[in-house]
């Protein structure tokens, strides 16, 4: 078995190579030559603490395994380390034996911005030129950074619940070249050409009245019952689009739209077929489109096998026996 620790993760896969593997393992699900397993997620009754296991298997890419993890809110006040924490296992679907063993906190943040950034590519108008920030914490700097690969954009407005936190987001901006300008919502949605929202809210903050025509929104927070960041309204307008069906309706932002009949399942599209050429994606220039993002196994184990991959090349993969 090869383990490939959460140290290593930094200087090991880009987020090109992270780009790279959910857009394929999405096309792969679209194509009926993957699949997610059914979600586990518990309440432990420990440090209010929510701990899990996502898994899949991709029959195209020969990659089998579990990400197991989860969210203990006392981590950073109390430790110093960071709330999020998950390790990805790999193994052999030919015979069962573990493979690898990854450490999945990095690798989630790349993977959630990879898969953002790959409904900009196929969904997002050509011409954007604002992009739109609704949120400002950790992952939102992964958003920003994944998402400007993949439009020539100008200018960058955001708002936040916190508002104290927007600075930094600034600062990443202003890495990137980019101007930034803190923003009501009113005057993000006037503005924006491309939405990413990035909280863990349970109510809406970007409104369906808030939203131009052509815009595309990747809403990227939502994926635990209850959780919603945008209104229903606008999932019910928008041309929906996500990486599991099933997810999307049951935890994800389609939830509230499908519960109260603004959306039907039928209505809703996997994100591969359009990367498969076997759905046209955006129709126009107006078409408002959402890419609802819940977060599968398959991306967690996509690019931990491309992690593996590149650890062993590197010769840092660190080999034992069980």
């Amino acid at each position: 078995m090869f383990i490939v620790p959460e140290k290593e993760i930094a200087g090991l896969i880009s987020a090109e190579e992270s780009f790279d593997a959910v857009e394929a393992v999405f096309a792969a699900m679209a194509a009926g030559d993957a699949y997610n397993f059914p979600v586990v997620r518990e309440a432990i009754g420990h440090e209010d603490a929510l701990y899990g296991f996502k898994g899949g298997f991709d029959r195209s890419g020969l990659v089998l395994g579990v990400k197991a993890g989860g969210y203990w809110p006392n981590n950073l006040e109390r430790r110093g380390i960071i709330n999020h924490q998950s390790t990805v296992f790999l193994f052999d679907p030919d015979t069962g034996r573990v493979e690898a063993m990854v450490g999945g906190n990095l690798l989630t943040a790349l993977r959630t911005a990879a898969a953002s950034s790959v409904s900009i590519k196929h969904l997002a108008r050509p011409d954007a030129k604002v992009l739109g920030m609704v949120g400002a914490g950790h992952q939102s700097h992964f958003q920003l950074r994944a998402a400007v690969r993949q439009r020539d954009f100008e200018k960058v407005v955001a708002w936040n619940y916190h508002p104290e936190m927007l600075p930094k987001l600034g600062e990443t901006a202003a890495e990137l070249g980019l101007p930034f300008e803190t923003v009501s919502l009113e005057q993000l949605g006037a503005q924006a050409d491309v939405i990413i929202t990035i909280t863990s809210a349970f109510s809406p903050s970007l409104m369906d009245a808030h939203v131009k025509p052509g815009t595309h929104i990747a809403c990227m927070g939502t994926d635990t019952k209850g959780k919603q960041e945008v209104e229903a309204a606008l999932v019910a307008r928008a041309t929906v689009f996500t990486d599991e069906i099933a997810q999307s309706i049951s935890i994800g932002e389609a939830q509230h739209a499908v519960g109260a009949g603004l959306k039907a399942e039928g209505d809703i599209t996997q994100i591969g077929e359009v990367i498969n050429g076997t759905h046209p994606g955006r129709s126009s220039d107006e078409d408002v489109t959402l890419f609802d993002g819940t977060g599968v196994g398959l991306q967690d184990l996509a690019v931990a096998a491309r992690a593996v991959d590149l650890a062993r090349e590197k010769g840092i993969a660190v080999e034992v026996e069980v």
